[in-house]
């Protein structure tokens, strides 16, 4: 199989492979092995997104008010606050 890479895909490959860090063969496995995990992951939240939408119509989920949304963006800011510390302070150990 013969397959066109941009100028740019070319440059990419060619200074991996260069640089010892692939050969041509571990470069197109890495690229379909990274394209088949991210095709994983979109069927997964595809999933979840029939499951959600399926609860819904079965009259599940909750309602959403001005302060539930506040008090969600509040919870995923702490959160996000408390994951930034942690990762600081690994890059610190």
């Amino acid at each position: 199989m013969n397959v066109e890479l941009t100028p740019d895909q070319r440059d990419f490959v060619q200074k991996a492979i260069e640089s010892g860090r692939f050969s041509r063969e571990e470069a197109v496995q890495e690229a379909l092995a990274l394209w088949e995990e991210r095709d994983r992951r979109r069927l997964e939240i595809l999933a979840k997104v029939d499951e959600a939408d399926a609860s819904v119509a079965r009259g599940g989920g909750r309602e959403t008010t001005e302060e539930s949304m506040k008090a969600l963006a509040e919870e995923v800011k702490q959160r996000l606050r408390r994951r930034i510390a942690t990762e600081q302070s690994d890059k610190r150990d």
